[in-house]
Formats: C-alpha cells, structure tokens, sequence
C-alpha cells in the first residue's frame, strides 16, 4: 500500500471555508439563535477547515413555519407544475456548471477521491434533479368506475387526486452529502412540497453551497430551509415537530428506530433508508477476473462507507482461495491519501468516531479468530486512514460478519451449494442489497427471487440511476429513493365522488 499524501487545499475553495457558514431559512442566511457554531474538519488532515451555524429546536421552529408559509400560501403552492418543473430543471443545470467546485467540497468535507466526487456524487445528483423535473407534470390521479350496491341505479363520478404531503423534514448522512441532498429534495419539490433540510454535522459544506444554488434556480424563500447542526438537536427537533407532516431518513438502523419513536407525536409519515450488511456472492462459473475486482470495488468504494457496500463476500469453496488471494492483491496495492491527490484510490473515513468504530471492529474481528489477508489495521500517521482490509477464516456469529461496520473491511467466506448460500445471504437483520457473480442466467434469476434484498446486482455492483428504485427489505428501512416509486413518499391520494 503506498504511503498516504497530504495534498493542499485548493485556492479556489479556500474563500469558500472562510466565509461565515450560516443556517437558511426563509430565504434568509442567518446566524444560529444561540450564537453557536461548530468545527468541520478535513478528515485527510484531522484540521479544522470551517465552521458552520450550530442549529437546534429554535432554528428548526424557525424554519418549519417558513416551509409551512411557503406551502400554504407562498409562490411555491401557486406555481403550475411546469413553473416548478423548470426550476427543478435549473438546479440540475447549476450543479453541473459548478461540478469542479462541489467535487472538492465533497473532498474536503468526507474525504472521497475528487475525481470520483465529480463523476459519481455531482454528475449523479445534477442528474437526480433532471430526471425528477421531468415527473413533476405528470403526477395524476385516476378516474374510476363504482358499483355501489346499496345504492341501485345510483351514477357516480369517482376520481383520485395526487396531493402533496406538505412540509417534509428530510434529515441525510455524511458519506454522499450531495448526492443524498439530491435524493431527498429532488422528489419533494416534483411533488410540490417544503422543506427543512438538516446534513450531518459532519458534512455540511455542499448543502451550504446546494442551497446558494436553489436560490440562484429561482426556488422561492421557504421552499427549501437549510438548518446544519447536531443530530440529537436539531434533527431530532425535525423529526418531532408536529407541524411537519412526513420526515424522510437516511442513515444507520439504530437513529432510525429513534426517528420513528419521535415521529409518532403527531403520526407523521415516515420514510427511512437505513443500514445493510450486504452478501456479494460469486459462483464458480463466474467470470473470476471481473469478480474479483467487483468484489473489490463493492467494498473499498467511498472507504467501504456505503451502506450498500458488499461487506460479506461468499464465495464457491472451489475457487476461495483465487477470489481472496486476488481481493487482498488489490487491496494491498490500493493507494490510501488525501482526495485531492488524483493517484488516490481510497481516501480517509469521515471522521474521528468513524475511525475509532472501524477500528474497533478490526480488532474485534481478528481477535474473535478471523484473518487479515491484507490490510487490518489503521495507519498511523495524521487523518482518519485505515488499511483496506479483507478478513479471511471469518465466522457468522462474529461482530464482523452480522453487524454494520461502514468501512473497508470485508469478511469472505466459503460456500457449497445454491440451497447454503441462499440461507446464508438472509442471514441477517438487513436486506439493503446484493450481488451475483455467475455466467448461469438462470441460476443469478434463481438466487435474486431468493435474498431478501431492495436491489439485486448481477455481474455489476453499486450500479445507481435516477430511474432506479433503491430501498431495503427487513431493518433497512421503509420506503423507496428514487426512480418514480420515490414520489409517492411525497404525496397523498385524495378520492372524490360526485353523485350524478
């Protein structure tokens, strides 16, 4: 594994950092009401890169009534959903012109690769905001025919209308901040409602710089309230606010879970794409070679921070051996450093917390018995770096293999039959998502009907578009992001029968 470079800031981002980071609400930049503000760090340096507004309930207060005022009788709720269709439209236009600057926010604030910020996060997400532009003028209801038996010769003119939900508080993680930003806003503003928007603190920066960009696209003051600070602060105050009607979650299984509990106040709908621990499994009719490196690329992507990442990789006993042999090659060789080194394949972890988590898992995992095959520990110098790791001799019952690590460690294990594989992918409290590797058409059909999982890759992994439904079985969540199946987390069916 190389040795891990510290490339400089770029100076286009550095007046950027420096400028006061504050909350938006109303359409209005301003400071947080208490006065506070918080670091954000460069997780490839463990320095102090900025400060942003440290919101909380009395910002999150402030913010929901702009949304509802924006909903209930502001530009928004009058537009046509041509009008706001442009707009949505223009947003996607103005993350694309600005591609160069959001990748090294992205850089800078999670510590991904730059050039995979800008190919996979921007690109992705300028593309979320076109494709949703084009539901926003086709959301409609249905007419329908009715017999209504106690009601002999009665005629009827029956109809369903498509409704938005109204104020949404839409809460996203630190691993694709913008590209998660575009997830959630992109089918609300189809549909017609509001927002308050809260990124994790870890990463707040292209949320900052997304909502300048609405502003510039012509979203009117309200629509979009942006409110950076802590989780059990001010995402909490979102999530039980009772005048916002639906909350909308991305992140680990256990906040979930606090999600719902505080959204039953006012019984809010809610929507949630959380953890997974997903099984990549590779035959051995497999094309080994391209396997391999999926197998690679399904974990040590985004540092493993994926929450589809392919954390458990299964493979035929026969050909063990060659798929770990040839996974631990690319991880040994990988080059770890800064994101704006553009030779970097595998930047740091997020954070200090994340670090510490991922170490404690290594260690957890090859005391329990498993094997390190490359990598296995953390690096040791300045950053949030650690080896990509492939553990090998690994069991079900470890913390390694059953729970959510959310970084580069994969465990692999052997397999014999279809019938084993089939019980050992579900062996899990997670269904986010899978991988198949295997010439045999009909057996990958096979195994797909079988795991309990929202997406199911064949002979590809982490293959994302704006048209495609992605979701979870099990305890990785409720509801569907993208593809058409994302609006209906945006709207309401209102039936209307007239008698005749």
């Amino acid at each position: 594994m190389s040795t891990v470079t510290q490339p400089s800031v770029p100076e286009n981002l550095k007046s950027f950092l420096s400028a006061p980071k504050k909350l938006l609400i109303g359409g209005q930049w301003v400071d947080a009401k208490s006065g506070k503000t918080f670091d954000v760090y460069d997780p490839a340096t463990d320095q102090v890169v900025a400060q942003a507004a440290e919101g909380d309930a009395a910002d999150v207060e402030l913010a929901v009534a702009a949304a509802r005022k924006a909903f209930d009788s502001g530009a928004w709720s009058k537009m046509t959903a041509s009008q706001r269709s442009r707009i949505i439209w223009k947003i996607g236009d103005l993350i694309e012109d600005n591609a160069d600057e959001l990748a090294a926010m992205e850089t800078i604030d999670n510590g991904k690769p730059i050039g995979v910020a800008k190919a996979a996060d921007v690109a992705l997400a300028a593309d979320m905001f076109r494709y949703m532009a084009g539901w926003a003028t086709k959301i409609e209801g249905n007419t329908i025919p009715l017999n209504v038996p106690y009601v002999p010769g009665g005629q009827f003119h029956a109809y369903t209308l498509k409704e938005p939900v109204g104020v949404v508080g839409q809460i996203i993680p630190w691993n694709f901040p913008l590209l998660m930003a575009a997830w959630k806003l992109g089918p609300a503003l189809a549909t017609g409602c509001t927002i308050v928007l809260k990124p994790a603190e870890q990463t707040p920066l292209s949320a900052i710089r997304l909502g300048e960009l609405c502003h510039e696209a012509g979203l009117p003051d309200g629509v979009v309230n942006i409110i950076t600070g802590f989780g059990e602060t001010a995402g909490a105050a979102i999530a039980a606010h009772d005048d916002v009607d639906k909350v909308a979650f991305t992140g680990s299984t256990e906040v979930g879970k606090i999600i719902i509990k505080a959204a039953a106040g006012n019984l809010k709908k809610v929507t949630l794409e959380l953890g997974g621990k997903s099984p990549n499994v590779i035959y051995d009719d497999a094309d080994i070679e391209t396997a391999i490196a999926g197998a690679a690329d399904a974990i040590f992507f985004n540092q493993g921070q994926v929450c589809s990442a392919g954390s458990r990789l299964f493979v035929q006993s026969g050909i063990y051996d060659e798929v770990v042999a040839g996974v631990s090659e690319i991880a040994s060789n990988m080059k770890v450093g800064s994101g704006f080194d553009a030779s970097t394949q595998m930047g740091p972890l997020v954070s200090r917390e994340q670090f510490d988590r991922v170490s404690g898992y290594l260690k957890a995992g090859l005391d329990a018995g498993a094997e390190a095959s490359a990598g296995g520990a953390a690096i040791d110098q300045p950053g949030y770096f650690v080896q990509p790791t492939v553990l090998k001799n690994a069991s079900p019952e470890m913390s390694v293999v059953q729970e959510e690590i959310f970084g580069p460690v994969v465990a692999a294990m052997p397999f014999t039959s279809d019938t084993e594989i089939a019980c050992q992918a579900n062996d899990t409290t997670y269904g986010l998502a899978a991988g198949i590797w295997t010439r045999d058409i009909s057996k990958a059909h096979k195994l797909a009907r079988q795991v309990k999982a929202g997406t199911v890759w064949v002979n590809c992994y982490s293959i994302f578009d704006a048209a495609l439904p992605f979701g979870g079985y099990k305890q990785s969540g409720w509801g569907r992001e993208m593809g058409h199946a994302a609006l209906e987390n945006y709207l309401q069916t209102k039936s209307v029968c007239v008698s005749l």
